[in-house]
C-alpha cells in the first residue's frame, strides 16, 4: 500500500513515516523543506506547501491512502482547515478513498472528555488553532470519502508503549500519550475498517 502523507515533519508526522516504512508501506511525504527530514528519508519528499493545490494533487496521485497529521507552527496562521480541504478535492480527483486525520480531544463532541481547567486553557490560548481543528473536522465529515478522524489527548515524545485506551466511548478521558503510539494507532487504521467514519479518541 502506497501513502500520501501531510505533516510529516512534525513530532506525530515523524513517528508515522518511521513507523510505516518499518511496515513496508510505500510513503510519498508532501513537504516545504526535505532538509527536515532524517537524511535516509528525503528521498521520499514531495516538495511542496499543503496551501499549494497542485502540489497537494501531486503527492496524492498513485496512492491508496492519505493520513494528514497537519498542524500549526508556534505563532504561525492555522493550516490545518485549508491545507484539509486541498487534499480532500485531490482525493476526489484521484479517486482516493480512505483517508485518516488527525486532530485533537477537545473538538467536536469530545470537549466534555477534556478537563475542565484544560479545556479553558486551551480556548483562550489555542483559539485559533481549535477553531482551525473544528473546521478541517466539518470538512472531513461533509465528504464523501472514507474517513477515520483520529482524536489524541496531551501528547509527548515518550517511547512507543502500546498501551493506550483508543476508541469511540465518551468515558475515554484525555489523557497524555506518546506520539509514538498514536503513529501505532493511525496506521492500524488503513488495514482496519472498525473506525470508518468514527472519531476515535487515544489517551
Amino acid at each position: 500500500m502506497n501513502i500520501a502523507l501531510f505533516g510529516a515533519t512534525g513530532g506525530t508526522g515523524r513517528q508515522v513515516l518511521q513507523q510505516a516504512l518499518a511496515q513496508g508501506y510505500g510513503v510519498r511525504a508532501l513537504v516545504r523543506d526535505p532538509s527536515k527530514l532524517p537524511a535516509d528519508r528525503q528521498g521520499l519528499a514531495i516538495v511542496g506547501d499543503c496551501l499549494d493545490q497542485t502540489a497537494v494533487n501531486d503527492c496524492v496521485q498513485g496512492t491508496d491512502a492519505v493520513i494528514c497529521v497537519l498542524g500549526t507552527r508556534p505563532g504561525g496562521q492555522p493550516i490545518e482547515a485549508d491545507g484539509t480541504r486541498n487534499i480532500i478535492a485531490a482525493m476526489q480527483t484521484a479517486g482516493v478513498r480512505r483517508l485518516i486525520a488527525v486532530t485533537s480531544m477537545g473538538v467536536g463532541d469530545s470537549a466534555d472528555q477534556m478537563p475542565l481547567l484544560f479545556r479553558m486553557v486551551m480556548k483562550i490560548t489555542l483559539k485559533k488553532v481549535m477553531a482551525a481543528k473544528e473546521e478541517q473536522e466539518r470538512l472531513i465529515r461533509a465528504s464523501d470519502l472514507n474517513w477515520t478522524i483520529v482524536r489524541p489527548g496531551g501528547l509527548t515524545d515518550g517511547p512507543r508503549t502500546g498501551t493506550y485506551s483508543a476508541g469511540v466511548e465518551k468515558s475515554i478521558q484525555a489523557r497524555r500519550v506518546s506520539r509514538a503510539d498514536v503513529a501505532e494507532f493511525v496506521l492500524k487504521q488503513l488495514t482496519d475498517e472498525r473506525f470508518v467514519r468514527q472519531t476515535p479518541a487515544i489517551s
